[in-house]
Parts: structure tokens; C-alpha cells; sequence
């Protein structure tokens, strides 16, 4: 570990009150960033354990003090208070990062661009179910910083992780690895080139050693090119073969590799088939993906608010068996929709473009799609898409973007689908 006493953390969201509140723990002379206004929640944390914040602003002279800056992984490295820390060589890494330097635990890190959270949480529940002391966190849940600001810490450590907080890893270590798959995504934040996101994605590799073990998608090429940089033992998974029979409630061909990874990991911890496929069977689907919210007069209303990229989009599209109308849109992240074209034709009837800004959806599927139409509301754009379905057909909420142009998160956007959809049963069913 970096010996230091004085910490900034930049952000006061999960990542950066946790990554606080494990400096607090060990009595570290701490201070909390933000550029914009700390949300209430974590204001009343800080306030709690006597943690100095600023908010709205960064003060720069204040900031030359830190011998360690950690920064939230939501804050780009090309922001002015990045920019402005690094020319004063200062040392800058990620929540992710500092949380490593205090735990000596077994650690199971989970990334890539599409299934993550199903992964992470389908082992946090394998391993659960079979008796093992585990916690599960990181991009989901709790931060690793929090959870590591408690007592009684479990043994072993499931961490999702994004690509964010990847990018500024510089020795954290998983004993396990799972890269799931690279697709476009986040290329806003990486200049638009698929190849500095593949970096940032591999980067969970970086410093695992022979005895540690690394699951790859064997058909991913982008993770395969970079694999000679990779010195754990590797494990390959082909990803279009279903060869897990099992009854799992996850649906898809998708879902199954996801399944065959999480299988790989619990047989390293030392699970049975046995207690692998019973658990599988007990795992719930997700929230916010590919989720079943209700059928109106034969139209199922799917909410799959999680897909904010195309490759999600295409996982939804290709695992429903229905007519589609579409809801989709949000802010954009560098998306090809082209690889979305021979899906849609003959499937999707209708578009419902939901987002401050669909021109380039518009622009997109126009001729490829019959009906396209814009919204700006979500009770809105559901009412519009259960106009626009037949009995018989799925209404899919599958956005392919951000959500933060209408929406405070994907969580948020779901939620509204949901309540949306709700009303409408309600109203449909009381006439």
C-alpha cells in the first residue's frame, strides 16, 4: 500500500462517500470534491462521521494538499480539476483502486460492455446458496470502499466492474477475472474508438498472475487480441452454444453464456454440479432486463431499460418471438444502429423515439422502420406504443442509450415504464 494521510476524493456519489468513509476508518485526514451539488443521502453520510465536503466547485488550492486523489469513476479525465491534478503529478486512481490497497480477500471481478450485473449477481447467488461467506458490490449495490468501511468483511469479494473504474487501476488484482464481451459502448468517453474502450476493458487483467484464473468470451475478438498480455490461466468460453439444459428462468441464448461463465467460476471456488444447477434454477431475472412488466388486451410490455447499447438491443430483439414496437433513445454514446438493421426488418412495426434529441435515431431507421415516432414523456410514449400493438405483439423498452437527457438513471427510466404501464393496465381494465 501507498503510505499517505491526506486523501481527496473526487465525487461525492457511491463511489466517492465510500471511498471516504474507508479513509475515515483508518483515520485518514480525508476531504470530499464534488463539482456539482451532493445528493442528500450522501450529504447526511458525511455529515454523520464528521467528513469535510465542498460542493458545486472544486477549491484548486485546497487540492494541492492531497498526497492521494481517488476519483469516482463517472468524473472523465478530461475534466479541468483531472487535468489541472495531474500537472502537479499528484497520485490519482480509482475508488476500485484504493479499496484493494485494505482487503487481502479472495476477489471475483466481473466486466463487459453487456450482462454484467446478471453475472455478477448469478454468482453472488451460486456461491451464496452453497453456504459461502461472500459480499457482492462495486458498479452495483455498494462501492468496494464501502463495503470495506464495515466490520466483519466476507472472505471473498464479487465485484461488477465498468470500464470507468477500470481506467485508473494501477495494482488491483482479482484472483478470478470474467470479461463477458467488448461492444460499442461509452465511446464518448473514449474519443469514439472502440480500441482504447477494448484497453480500458482488459485492463481487468492487468495484474493477475499464473495462479489466478481469467474467463474469456472465446469469441470475442477484441479481448483475443490482447490476451498475450494475459497471465493467468485462461479459460474460454464460446458464447453460441447452449449446452446448459437446465430450466434457469433466464431466457436467451445471451443468458446462457452468461450462465456458463458463472458455472466456470463456482467449480474454482469448489461447487458441485449439483449446487451450481440448483441454484441457477432459483436465480430471478435481473430487474430492468428483459423483465415481464404485464400484458394489456394480448401485448406484453417488456422493460429492458438496462440495454443502453446496441448489443443489448440486439440480445432483446433476437430473443423475442413477437411483432416489436419499439420504445427507444436517450443520449447517445456513439451508436452504430446499422448492426440493428437486419434484426428489425419484418419485426419491428414501430419506433417510439423517447429522448431530448432523436435525430439520429430518426435519421437511422428512417425507410427502415414503417412508423416512427417522437416523445418526450414516458406515459406518453407507452400510451403511443400500446396504440401502435396488435394482439399478439410486445411493446420493448430497449432505449440503446443513456438515460440522463429525461431520466436520473436506467433504474429511474425502468421504474417509470413500469408505473406507466401499471396506469395503463388500471385504466384499460376499469373502463
Amino acid at each position: 500500500m501507498i503510505q499517505h494521510d491526506k486523501i481527496t476524493v473526487l465525487g461525492g456519489g457511491e463511489s466517492g462517500v465510500g471511498a471516504a468513509l474507508l479513509a475515515k476508518k483508518y483515520k485518514k485526514d480525508v476531504f470530499v470534491s464534488d463539482y456539482g451539488k451532493i445528493a442528500e443521502k450522501y450529504k447526511s453520510i458525511l455529515l454523520k462521521y464528521n467528513i469535510p465536503f465542498e460542493e458545486e466547485g472544486h477549491d484548486f488550492e485546497r487540492l494541492k494538499d492531497a498526497e492521494i486523489i481517488v476519483k469516482s469513476p463517472g468524473i472523465s479525465n478530461k475534466t479541468q480539476v483531472v487535468k489541472f491534478l495531474n500537472k502537479l503529478d499528484k497520485v490519482l486512481v480509482s475508488e476500485i483502486e484504493y479499496g484493494s490497497w485494505f482487503y487481502d480477500g479472495k476477489v471475483i471481478a466481473i466486466t463487459g460492455s453487456n450482462g454484467k450485473t446478471t453475472t455478477t449477481k448469478l454468482i453472488h447467488h451460486i456461491l451464496s446458496s452453497a453456504g459461502l461467506q461472500v459480499e457482492i458490490g462495486g458498479n452495483i449495490g455498494d462501492s468496494f470502499c464501502k463495503i470495506l468501511s464495515k466490520d466483519n468483511i466476507a472472505d471473498t469479494m464479487i465485484l461488477e466492474i465498468s470500464s470507468f473504474q477500470l481506467d485508473d487501476v494501477n495494482r488491483f488484482k482479482a484472483d478470478i477475472g470474467v470479461l463477458l464481451n467488448i461492444t460499442a459502448d461509452h465511446l464518448d468517453r473514449y474519443e469514439y474508438n472502440i480500441q482504447n474502450y477494448a484497453n480500458a476493458k482488459c485492463k481487468i487483467w492487468s495484474n493477475m498472475e499464473a495462479t489466478d484464473l481469467m474467463i474469456v468470451n472465446a469469441d470475442d475478438e477484441l479481448s483475443d487480441q490482447r490476451l498475450d498480455s494475459c497471465n493467468a490461466e485462461l479459460v474460454k468460453i464460446p458464447e453460441n452454444v447452449e449446452d446448459h439444459k437446465i430450466n434457469a428462468q433466464l431466457k436467451g441464448k445471451h443468458n446462457a453464456f452468461n450462465i456458463r461463465c458463472a458455472a466456470e467460476v463456482a467449480r474454482r471456488c469448489g461447487l458441485s454440479e449439483e449446487e451450481i444447477n440448483s441454484a441457477v434454477i432459483s436465480f430471478k431475472p435481473v430487474k430492468h432486463r428483459l423483465e415481464t412488466i404485464a400484458f394489456v388486451n394480448g401485448v406484453e410490455f417488456i422493460n429492458d431499460s438496462k440495454a443502453t447499447n446496441t448489443d443489448a438491443v440486439k440480445y432483446a430483439i433476437e430473443g423475442i418471438d413477437k411483432k416489436l414496437v419499439w420504445i427507444a433513445g436517450g443520449t447517445d454514446k456513439g451508436n452504430d444502429y446499422s448492426e440493428l438493421f437486419p434484426l428489425i426488418e419484418n419485426k419491428v412495426k414501430t419506433l417510439i423515439c423517447l429522448g431530448l434529441d432523436n435525430n439520429k435515431l430518426k435519421k437511422s431507421f428512417q425507410g427502415k422502420i414503417e412508423n416512427i415516432i417522437e416523445s418526450k414523456e414516458m406515459t406518453q410514449a407507452v400510451e403511443l406504443a400500446f396504440k401502435a400493438a396488435s394482439r399478439g405483439d410486445a411493446v420493448l423498452l430497449s432505449p440503446a442509450c443513456a438515460s440522463f437527457d429525461l431520466f436520473n438513471n436506467y433504474e429511474h427510466r425502468g421504474l417509470l415504464f413500469e408505473q406507466a404501464v401499471f396506469g395503463l393496465v388500471k385504466t384499460y381494465y376499469l373502463m
